[in-house]
């Protein structure tokens, strides 16, 4: 698909503070959601855990679910953290885009289901990342920092105002 990937733990070795307030961000609640892309092309969004475990970020769904079919055709993804109960994004909002993997081999998915006790049968994704943002608010400014496997954390700050956005140096 032409997009450098990388897996969790590569994430963590290339920026781990950024990599802790994400994970940090994921487990405040249970449910998160998961964007994928149907058949025509057009998006479709539903709910699913996230867990991130061994170095990497797993995605477990339904057999046969809408959005496991979506994935086996094409593995492209977004997960969006749980925004939370109210608007306030006192911890942020996070976003992880990638490549969803479906997992096959049979150690890799017994030691998931010994470490998770999923609700069985599932079918388990390995996520490759291709991005991931944290858009938070400081003051009126809107703070957003993405990474790219490859690339150096970016760190852009928009105002509440009609000056363009900047990029911390």
């Amino acid at each position: 698909m032409g997009s450098q990937t990388s897996s969790w733990a590569e994430f963590e070795v290339a920026e781990p503070l950024f990599a802790e307030t994400v994970r940090r961000r994921f487990l405040q609640y249970k449910h998160h959601v998961l964007a994928t892309l149907r058949a025509d092309g057009s998006p479709r969004v539903t709910g699913l855990e996230v867990e991130i475990r061994s170095g990497e970020l797993w995605l477990g769904m339904m057999p046969n679910s809408r959005k496991a079919l979506d994935l086996r055709r094409d593995p492209r993804f977004a997960v969006q953290a749980n925004p939370g109960p109210d608007a306030e994004m006192a911890d942020g909002d996070v976003r992880v885009s990638g490549r969803a993997i479906e997992i096959t081999d049979p150690p890799t998915l017994a030691r998931f289901v010994a470490e998770v006790h999923p609700p069985e049968p599932f079918l388990l994704f390995g996520a490759e990342l291709t991005e991931v943002v944290h858009t938070s608010l400081n003051g009126e400014e809107l703070v957003l920092r993405a990474w790219r496997p490859g690339a150096a954390l970016r760190t852009i700050r928009r105002g509440g105002g009609t000056e363009p956005p900047r990029e911390d140096a």
